[in-house]
């Protein structure tokens, strides 16, 4: 594989609740397969179709994987972060992408939990890409995503973190 390939544009959600803790998917996992991977847990995240408005793919995406739709935008990261897919793992998208570049906004959720659906997302439109879910700490983020996105969730991490939490 080649280093000259584009990165794949897309969005990641960083979702918090009212206490201040972020939403993660664990990554579906692959039949036969019972163990719990500790680092295959990820915030919502996908691409953005052409044309579409950052924001309005982080809503669509945030939908379509967790079937959550009662939110509000508290920030956007300024800047675009990316990381580099392993070599092995490079087929993903027909081999034409190295990585993906991300754009990062943080929702508050503002429904019941009810809502949230991984394993029926978007009202069972959509095929699920979580088995789990679960609220966790900004600061302990980086811990359970896969290796090569640690340094993307250190960021959002450290850029959100402080405006997670509510002012009581």
């Amino acid at each position: 594989m080649s280093d000259d390939l584009l990165y794949r544009p897309c969005v990641g959600v960083a979702l918090a609740n009212r206490d201040g803790l972020a939403f993660i998917g664990h990554r579906k996992r692959k039949r036969g397969n019972e163990v719990l991977d500790v680092r295959a847990w990820q915030m919502p995240q996908g691409g953005i179709d052409d044309g579409e408005e950052p924001l309005k793919a982080a809503r669509r995406e945030l939908w379509e994987e967790t079937n959550i739709r009662s939110v509000e935008l508290i920030a956007e990261m300024p800047e675009w972060l990316r990381y580099d897919l392993p070599v092995g793992a490079r087929s993903r998208w027909s081999g034409r992408y190295r990585g993906q570049t991300q754009k990062w906004f943080l929702l508050r959720f503002t429904g019941d939990e009810g809502e949230i659906n991984v394993h029926r997302p978007a009202a069972g439109a959509h095929e699920a890409e979580f088995d789990e879910w679960r609220w966790e700490r900004f600061e302990r983020l980086p811990d359970v995503v896969v290796p090569f996105k640690r340094e993307v969730y250190e960021a959002v991490a450290a850029a959100f973190a402080p405006l997670a939490q509510l002012d009581r």
